[in-house]
């Protein structure tokens, strides 16, 4: 799944507070067969989430700081859209 989003100037730095957040605790759990990879492009206001793994959303609603991240991220993002793919070629990002 790819998520892609633009946050509100506003609103940057407590989105990249959250942001770490959900990232450490991913870390610190480890959850199995997650792979989670947030992206922030050149502006500095868009940002790619690219989540695979088996059975999405898997474990990611279940850890706390995804679920402050996701609680108002319609109010610090100007546009979202969710997509799914499919890789045709990969290197360095694991099997």
């Amino acid at each position: 799944m790819m998520i892609s989003y633009r946050v509100r100037p506003e609103h940057l730095e407590e989105h990249l507070v959250l942001l770490r957040a959900v990232h450490e605790e991913v870390a610190r759990t480890r959850p199995g067969g997650l792979r989670y990879q947030t992206l922030r492009l050149d502006d500095g206001l868009s940002f790619v989430d690219v989540v695979m793994g088996p059975e999405l959303p898997g474990p990611l609603p279940g850890l706390a700081a995804f679920r402050r991240f996701r609680a108002d991220l319609d109010d610090r993002c100007e546009q979202r859209s969710m997509s799914g793919f499919s890789v045709v070629g990969s290197y360095g990002f694991g099997d």
